[in-house]
């Protein structure tokens, strides 16, 4: 019992330190990748190609001085980046990130909790982060952040349906909301990835999950008609980088889930190991949504929610009864 209690501790250390740290050079990645797309250079002084930019804005946000509104609720203010940093990590918990190995004469299995509703969880915790940017708002007392609060509550919630929805068929043909489970589904080659048996659901998932990100085209919680900052606009410092980070967080988080599900997870890809292998895939998706954000233009609220109720939603319903009547016959 002790030694699995400082396993689990060790575990969560490690995912913490790793994912912080992803966290903050997906933005020096995201600059770089933006730049090349719109023929500028992007970071390049700090440190060689400009690797330590992420490490000096690190320095910057934790030495700036930390700002409180006046007439603010400052506790449920100061709380509220600790609920969305929460959020992104303890969702991470059900996640197998690699296939067990062996280190020491130790078998280790690289996942924090393997519980058998993996994904619900997933979905779950990821959901309540939906409290960080309604707390921010209600908070700051500021208009513009109460209707950055307002966009990101209607947007996060619609595209949680979406996501739920979309995600149903696979488990019904996997018949486990483990991640695990749905890992080993896919164990015989790349012909048995359920992207190939569920390519609807796939799509709706991953533009449900740039939306449930506010990632490009559909960050409309920093809207473009006000030059302010959404729900963090009264942030700055710390408290401000803690919504960031944990976006990133969960955006790597993310690309490991859709992996899993879809992609085979951490099977081995012809003569790649299994671990290279989801690594490999959790970079392709990380660039696909920096690729998104440089290609396509923001889109209108009442598009976005258009898009989510009338032609999302029913595509999703439409694809489970399709799969429920393959499956039943």
């Amino acid at each position: 019992m002790g030694e699995f209690v400082i396993e689990t501790c060790i575990k969560i250390l490690v995912v913490v330190l790793v994912f912080s740290f992803l966290g903050g050079f997906g933005t020096y990645i995201e600059r770089k990748v933006l730049g090349y797309f719109q023929r500028r250079l992007g970071p390049c002084y700090v440190g060689p190609f400009g690797l330590l930019q992420f490490l000096a804005d690190a320095i910057k946000l934790f030495t700036k001085e930390d700002v409180c509104p006046q007439n603010a609720n400052k506790a449920i203010f100061m709380l509220a980046p600790v609920i969305a940093m929460m959020s992104a990590f303890v969702a991470m918990a059900p996640i197998p990130f690699f296939g067990e190995f062996e280190i020491f004469g130790r078998t280790i299995q690289p996942i924090i909790s393997d519980i058998n509703v993996g994904l619900l969880f997933f979905l779950a915790v990821g959901a309540v982060g939906i409290y960080a940017p309604l707390l921010a708002g209600l908070s700051s007392n500021s208009k513009f952040s109460l209707l950055g609060a307002v966009r990101a509550c209607i947007q996060l919630l619609s595209f949680e349906v979406v996501s739920t929805l979309s995600i149903l068929p696979p488990l019904m043909l996997v018949g486990s909301l483990s991640l695990v489970a749905m890992n080993d589904y896919q164990a015989g080659g790349v012909f048995d990835w359920l992207l190939f048996k569920q390519p609807l659901a796939f799509v709706l998932f991953l533009v449900a999950s740039y939306a449930e990100l506010n990632r490009t085209p559909f960050d409309l919680l920093e809207h473009e008609a006000e030059i302010v900052a959404g729900f963090c606009t009264e942030y700055s410092g710390l408290k401000w980088g803690m919504f960031f980070l944990a976006e990133y967080a969960h955006l790597f988080a993310f690309g490991f889930v859709i992996a899993l599900i879809f992609c085979g997870g951490y099977q081995p890809l012809w003569f790649i190991p299994g671990g290279i292998a989801i690594i490999l895939k959790v970079c392709f998706f990380v660039f696909l949504a920096m690729w998104v954000r440089a290609t396509f233009p923001h889109i209108r609220p009442d598009q976005l929610m258009g898009m989510c109720w009338r032609v999302l939603m029913p595509l999703a319903i439409v694809n489970l009864l399709i799969t429920s009547v393959v499956i039943l016959l």
